[in-house]
């Protein structure tokens, strides 16, 4: 097949809106997209510069490209989540996970069953849900058995018993099937129950503490003590979930991104309850723009099945690029108005932090696998030369306050990640206050000193947070120890100071190491040096509270004698109220939701 014609093809190409399907010469489609304007989006893949790796490994391939026109940019998009879900291209952003969400099932009749429901709603009932996974659901339903004792055995098996189960003997159940519990009785334990399902937590728990009232003013304690054990395990889940008491069905997405892969994760919320979230780690990137990239996988997320459960609103941390068109496409799509927003407040606010702070955990935990760790040294020795792979990186970072309280740290890196066991600070004395040099010179010499001698653990590589100055440091202290065979390598932020374009300098000052953004060597760099930077911080931040002779607390803005002794009251000592949640602090009698994420974050500073 000839070579792929690009200049001829766009000049009888559309301006009109469609969708445009890229083949390679063996007429396997590779990629399926959508656009506006036909000629200016196809156009942009045969520019000269500014083209990611992926997608200029997709032009390289392309032989034929083939259109549709469409009358209009929602139904491209609509047509594009079709082709991708049919097709399946191997340069689109694919999920994985196409099983359908699980529910909590609650039938009708007089003693309605409660089970775990997961496909088509066939059955004449409530449906509750969708929950993120199947463990979500089977701990809600352990839940409501302990609580409302409601029954999960089928009709058939309910019609036919004479005498209780086991269920009910371990008092997960109250044997309505023998005429152990009364129809009414039954009855206000479905209306509980489902009121809990709802998120309505707050009107659940004020209710069972009006009948635990009424009926020790009857003196019929037995019953008094059962709506008290209900009180008891619902405040225990109350206070686990986040819950602020607040109605809305949200799904939130949040895209994160670090060097070597990029993460989203969809936080669940019905009726103000957070169901769960789920995490994905697409494996083709084709956008440089990661509200792209994010505006991508919600098309898909919802469009590409038809079948989702679509919330009254979806929450995203980054602005998408077309969100009026993905509106229109879903009131079509699923018949119903879909609000997307970015920018939120209040409690919708906490629930985007927490959707954020779950997708920068799992992708944390993602590049920190094995797999994942061990290509980064491998990269590594390829980039640097090496004969053998790197098996041990140590790094070295600074942290002070205008020369007050010195630390440096020391950090650790393998191939299946970080060692913390082996991390080490060290408390900088005797030298001119600010003096970095000086510092890591101390650091150097009181952690490898005892290399010289045979003893402790030699890193195959030493990195340094730093420029040139640090790298003569090490060499010089080195020097002095004869220790000759460890690499050393500095690490200087380029002119942008942004994450990518660091400065590499190894072993001496003139002989730089270029690596591109996307370089997996640079990645395990990066990485280490991170958390080198991390460590530094929070070790320097102990050290002049020691120092101070005072505590975290006291030096919180807005925080005075009083707040300060409610907080430690309510949580009986420093470090209960040190490990308290955003939502744990907010329930401390005179500290506002504001003032309680403020607190966190000053107490959290590396959060």
């Amino acid at each position: 097949m000839p070579e792929f014609d690009a200049k001829a093809f766009l000049k009888t190409l559309s301006s009109h809106p469609g969708v445009y399907r890229m083949y390679d010469s063996a007429d396997a489609l590779l990629y399926v997209g959508k656009a506006k304007n036909l000629k200016n989006r196809v156009s942009s893949y045969f520019r000269s510069t500014g083209l990611s790796l992926k997608t200029k490994a997709l032009v390289e391939q392309i032989a034929r490209i083939e259109f549709t026109i469409t009358s209009s940019e929602i139904e491209a998009l609509l047509l594009e989540q079709t082709q991708i879900k049919r097709h399946r291209p191997p340069f689109n952003i694919l999920m994985r996970d196409d099983k359908s969400y699980p529910y909590i099932f609650l039938s009708a009749g007089d003693y309605p069953q409660i089970e775990y429901s997961r496909g088509k709603k066939r059955k004449s009932g409530q449906y509750f849900g969708p929950y993120p996974n199947a463990n979500a659901v089977k701990e809600t339903l352990n839940l409501l058995q302990k609580v409302f004792r409601l029954r999960q055995c089928d009709d058939n098996f309910f019609s036919h018993r004479s005498r209780p189960c086991l269920q009910h003997q371990i008092e997960r159940c109250s044997a309505p099937c023998v005429d152990l519990v009364s129809k009414q009785v039954y009855q206000d334990d479905v209306e509980r129950a489902v009121l809990f399902l709802k998120g309505r937590s707050v009107e659940l728990l004020a209710e069972l503490q009006e009948k635990m009232d009424q009926a020790a003013e009857k003196l019929d304690f037995e019953l008094a003590a059962r709506f008290r054990d209900q009180l008891i395990q619902l405040r225990k889940v109350q206070e686990q979930q986040y819950v602020y008491g607040e109605q809305g069905d949200a799904d939130l997405f949040a895209l994160v991104s670090r060097p070597g892969g990029f993460a989203i994760s969809v936080l669940f919320v019905r009726a103000g309850r957070v169901l769960g979230s789920r995490h994905y780690f697409p494996s083709d990137l084709l956008s440089d723009n990661e509200a792209d990239t994010l505006q991508n996988f919600i098309n898909q997320f919802y469009l590409g099945s038809g079948t989702r459960e679509v919330p009254a609103e979806v929450i995203t941390n980054l602005t998408l690029v077309e969100p009026d068109t993905l509106a229109e496409a879903l009131k079509e799509l699923y018949g119903k108005k879909v609000a997307l927003n970015s920018q939120v407040r209040s409690h919708r606010s906490r629930w985007l932090q927490m959707a954020v702070t779950n997708a920068e955990q799992s992708l944390i935990s993602h590049l920190a696998r094995k797999g994942t760790m061990d290509s980064r040294f491998k990269a590594l020795r390829e980039a640097l030369g090496l004969e053998e792979r790197p098996e041990r990186l140590e790094c070295f970072d600074i942290s002070h306050s205008s020369g007050e309280a010195t630390v440096a740290s020391c950090v650790v890196l393998g191939p299946d990640g970080p060692i913390k066991s082996e991390y080490r600070k060290f408390n900088i004395e005797g030298i001119t206050a600010g003096d970095d040099y000086a510092a890591m010179r101390q650091a150097l010499i009181r952690r490898y000193k005892r290399l010289a001698s045979g003893e402790g653990k030699k890193p195959d590589i030493l990195v340094l947070d730093g420029g040139k100055g640090q790298l003569k440091q090490a060499r010089a202290v080195f020097n002095e120890l004869a220790i000759t065979d460890v690499i050393l390598l500095a690490v200087s932020k380029g002119t942008t100071r942004k994450q990518g374009f660091e400065t590499l300098y190894l072993e001496t000052n003139d002989q730089i190491i270029d690596l591109d953004s996307d370089s997996k060597a640079l990645h395990v760099i990066e990485q280490v040096r991170d958390e080198a930077h991390r460590f530094a911080i929070v070790s320097h931040r102990q050290r002049r509270d020691n120092t101070r002779r005072t505590s975290r607390f006291e030096s919180i803005p807005g925080i005075g004698p009083k707040r300060r002794q409610a907080i430690l009251r309510h949580f009986g000592g420093q470090k209960e109220a040190l490990d308290a949640s955003i939502q744990e602090l907010a329930k401390v009698p005179g500290i506002s939701a504001a003032l309680a994420e403020q607190i966190y974050f000053h107490l959290h500073p590396e959060q």
